[in-house]
């Protein structure tokens, strides 16, 4: 009696795992095998920028063991394996010199860091954050140092700030905007989560970049396109994710920013699904928590039989910096309209409407932070039908 063929997922990070868990929702007995380049350990990845702050390390911010997972799921997990090639063709993932078959395959890769090219020869002490293999090695590097400086004032970079400040280490950090995840929140907010994390003890630098990172008997010392210089024990370099799209355009699928897939979360590829920080959906690449939960739903349902098309409500962002409470829900790029705030120190509100008077976004601060989900209520979601 033949087996039928798995479903493979690659990646075992939230992606892969809030998948396989839904899947075993509606379907105990089908074969799933996961491919894993690390070592398939379950964690939640926006965690890793909270461990000071809940007095975790990288084996404390584990929520399960691999071998735990694999029990749960019931499947089977592939760890410190890598693909190097999908034979669409074939229904053949390729890792190295074998080849696994699939009926139906998952890409759930994520996303790299961005890397900068920095002159120095400092670079071993900058480190990138992307996974709990990661973070384990950060807080080795730092184990013993008091000063980190931090390339990036987004939302990954100001999280890190806090949570570096609650865990008693000195902060520099470096950006070249004027404000802080200016890209996500209006200029008011922004001033605002500024003003709380220097009030913390954060020191910023913005309007400029490193161009240097040179080794010091301690440390290292950066160097800064407006000639400040800044001595520091290690770095971490929070300047953005790119989708992973390499493997995925070799084998002839389509990809944009990320890998493109439609609402069903499907390739160009018949039976090939991508999900989380790699995909491109419907024209949208969103890295954060809750529309990878969304389109594991779907797609669970999808690879079960009953095709099902992921529907985002309004999903605001939670900016971890306690300092500072913050939440935010960005209008459409395209969107016409004007900020509307209303402050008090810190404490921001501020709202995006049209000139109709619609609400088509906002960014709330302080005591305004509790208002996140009635506002949410408010704005229409990514997707309407």
């Amino acid at each position: 009696m033949s087996h039928p063929a798995p479903i493979v997922i690659v990646g075992t990070g939230l992606a892969g795992y809030s998948l396989a868990k839904e899947l075993r929702k509606l379907d105990q007995e089908t074969p799933v095998i996961m491919i894993t380049a690390d070592d398939g350990v379950s964690y939640s990845k926006p965690m890793l920028s909270t461990g000071f702050t809940k007095g975790k390390d990288a084996e404390g911010l584990a929520q399960a063991e691999t071998a735990a997972m694999s029990e749960q799921l019931n499947v089977t997990v592939r760890t410190f394996t890598t693909v190097t090639g999908i034979d669409t063709a074939n229904r053949e993932l390729i890792l190295g010199d074998e080849r696994l078959a699939y009926g139906k395959l998952v890409l759930a890769w994520g996303a790299d860091v961005i890397r900068l090219g920095i002159e120095g020869d400092g670079q071993e002490h900058i480190h990138s954050i992307n996974d709990l293999v990661d973070y384990r090695s950060f807080r080795k590097a730092l184990h013993g140092g008091k000063r980190v400086a931090i390339m990036g004032a987004g939302l990954i970079g100001c999280e890190f700030a806090n949570d570096l400040r609650n865990g008693g280490y000195e902060v520099d950090v470096i950006a070249p905007d004027t404000n802080v995840m200016p890209s996500l929140l209006p200029e008011a907010a922004a001033k605002a989560v500024q003003h709380e994390l220097t009030e913390l003890g954060a020191r910023f630098h913005l309007g400029t970049v490193v161009e240097r990172v040179d080794r010091q008997e301690q440390g290292v010392r950066l160097t800064l396109a407006n000639g400040e210089q800044l001595d520091a024990d290690l770095v971490v370099s929070a300047v953005g994710l790119r989708p992973r799209v390499e493997l995925a355009k070799a084998a002839g699928l389509d990809v944009g920013r990320g890998i493109t897939v439609n609402r069903a979360l499907e390739t160009s590829a018949p039976d090939v699904f991508a999900l989380g920080d790699c995909a491109e959906v419907d024209g949208q690449v969103l890295l954060y928590v809750l529309p990878l939960m969304a389109s594991a739903r779907a797609l669970a349902k999808t690879l079960t039989g009953q095709r099902t098309e992921v529907r985002y409500g309004t999903m605001p962002i939670m900016i971890k910096t306690p300092c500072c409470p913050t939440a935010v829900c960005p209008p459409p790029k395209d969107a016409q309209g004007e900020w509307q705030v209303e402050q008090a120190g810190s404490d921001v509100k501020a709202v995006f409407k049209t000139a109709s008077g619609d609400l088509l976004g906002f960014a709330v601060t302080g005591r305004f932070a509790v208002e996140k989900q009635a506002l949410a209520k408010q704005v229409p979601p990514i997707h309407r039908e």
